[in-house]
């Protein structure tokens, strides 16, 4: 042993037994307090101190093994709570140190094992939940911090993220990792780009602050890395001031390529704050149609409904207007939410698949997938449809079209017996494969298994770049294995 094992400590802090206090490199296991009080296998090393728990619990190790989608399952060796970031630090450092792979878990709501570990670490970042500081123009907050809680805690201060997902109850650090798209993106792109500063834990086991003047090139790489880079622990992103009310503006259309022009009005306008849409059922089933999800945001005075519609091709008969306080609008799917989870549907597998489609192919690409998609194929999930810029985009590693203008296209799928998860992962390679045919691209959160060469491809001419990154800042390889991309700790 490196040095002698502090049990007591451990077991103060999580169940008895479940509690690791070394690591056991011949066995590539881990040894808990109540095996060591036995006997500790000779080369055995102790795990560092901690302020929080490593932790063997079979309920901690279930629920890291699995997430949103249900679909893949890979139970860790251990999860770390850690109560602060020097945990996060040593944590990383000691995995580096014995080719232990590590992945950080927020919410769980990937859904095709992304933030999973089946040989490793899983460090749970619910822990690490503070909001440290709210400033006019930004907000510091731990990694863990959901947008629910850091939008309650701006709002109270007239304050907000400039760009939320639907979902709020998503952290800070998952969707950094990915990108975080939302209604506003078409004004101020997406979440990574309005991460003002990062406090980061390199694959070397390294802390460091970064952002556009300092550590650059690692600030501009992380963003959107999908976890292969470095572990966020803490993130700056900028405010700015809430208004009161939202008139939210659902404009429902029968025809795909009239949706689709107005849609493009609408970006190229700036018409609503919020520009969202989807593609629905009929109520008789027998078809599709299409509707703008839209808000236009205001403090005082009720926007003229007249003016914010005219000229749109929509059927004004089926326009519906809503009310909200601003909160309300950015929080309106939690009764759908909660409604789901009071009839077991949440709980159901979900193979999501989210792609990025050129605005020219947009058309050619959803019909061909509407034309044969059923309401069984999709579970009812949802399908939406929605444009924005990805000229507004920053970040280097998130992948987008190369047109001034893209469509969001995402089957949001639930598996619903007797439709099948294979059935509906098919059904998502195939749309992947039209996809990334006519140029889209994948929102890499999704239900696809993708190969090393689908990944090379994905990056294109940026693969050489984001493999030198992983290999400069990651060089063992252990920080998120689940995406696939590279190989095994080395």
């Amino acid at each position: 042993m490196s040095r002698a094992l502090d049990r007591r400590r451990f077991l103060t802090t999580t169940l008895a037994g479940a509690a690791i206090v070394a690591f056991d490199p011949l066995r590539g296991g881990w040894v808990t307090a109540a095996q060591a009080a036995e006997s500790t296998p000779a080369g055995a090393v102790a795990v560092p101190d901690l302020d929080g728990e490593l932790t063997t619990d079979p309920a901690a190790l279930a629920e890291a093994g699995d997430d949103y989608g249900h679909i893949v399952r890979r139970t860790p060796l251990a999860v770390l709570r850690p109560g602060s970031v020097a945990d996060v630090v040593a944590l990383v450092r000691y995995a580096a140190r014995h080719r232990i792979a590590v992945s950080v878990r927020g919410q769980g709501h990937s859904t095709f094992g992304q933030a999973q570990v089946g040989a490793g670490v899983v460090i749970d970042s619910r822990t690490l939940d503070r909001v440290h500081e709210i400033r006019s123009d930004r907000a510091t907050v731990d990694a863990g911090v959901t947008w629910f809680e850091l939008a309650t805690a701006t709002l109270a201060r007239g304050l907000t993220p400039p760009v939320l997902t639907d979902y709020l109850d998503l952290s800070v650090g998952g969707t950094l990792n990915a990108g975080g798209i939302g209604g506003t993106t078409q004004t101020y792109g997406m979440q990574v780009d309005t991460v003002l500063e990062l406090e980061v834990v390199t694959g070397t086991g390294e802390l460091v602050r970064c952002s556009p003047t300092r550590h650059r090139a690692l600030f501009e790489s992380v963003l959107g890395s999908l976890g292969q880079l470095a572990v966020v622990v803490r993130a700056t992103v900028a405010l700015v001031p809430a208004p009161a009310s939202a008139r939210g503006y659902s404009l429902y259309y029968t025809d795909l390529d009239t949706y689709l022009g107005d849609q493009r009005r609408l970006l190229a306008g700036r018409r609503f704050d919020s520009l969202e849409g989807q593609a629905a059922r009929t109520a008789a089933d027998d078809g599709w149609e299409f509707f703008v999800d839209s808000a236009v945001y205001f403090t005082g005075d009720r926007p003229d409904d007249a003016a914010v519609t005219r000229g749109l091709r929509h059927d004004p008969a089926r326009t519906v207007t809503t009310d909200y306080t601003y909160a309300e609008w950015i929080d309106r799917l939690r009764p759908t939410v909660e409604f789901l989870k009071s009839i077991g549907a949440w709980y159901l597998p979900h193979p999501w698949l989210d792609m990025f489609l050129p605005a020219s192919r947009t058309a050619e690409v959803v019909r061909g997938t509407l034309d044969t998609l059923t309401l069984a194929d999709t579970g009812q999930g949802p399908v939406l449809l929605y444009p924005f810029r990805p000229g507004r985009v920053r970040p280097r590693f998130v992948r987008l079209p190369e047109e001034r203008v893209a469509f969001l296209f995402s089957l949001l799928r639930t598996t619903v017996p007797p439709t099948t998860v294979e059935s509906q992962l098919a059904g998502n390679r195939d749309l992947y494969d039209r996809g990334v045919a006519v140029g889209g691209t994948r929102y890499p959160i999704g239900s696809v298994e993708l190969t090393r060469r689908d990944w090379q491809r994905h990056y294109g001419r940026d693969y050489p770049a984001f493999a030198a990154a992983k290999a400069t800042w990651d060089p063992r390889r252990i920080l998120s294995p689940g995406q696939g991309i590279f190989g095994p700790p080395r």
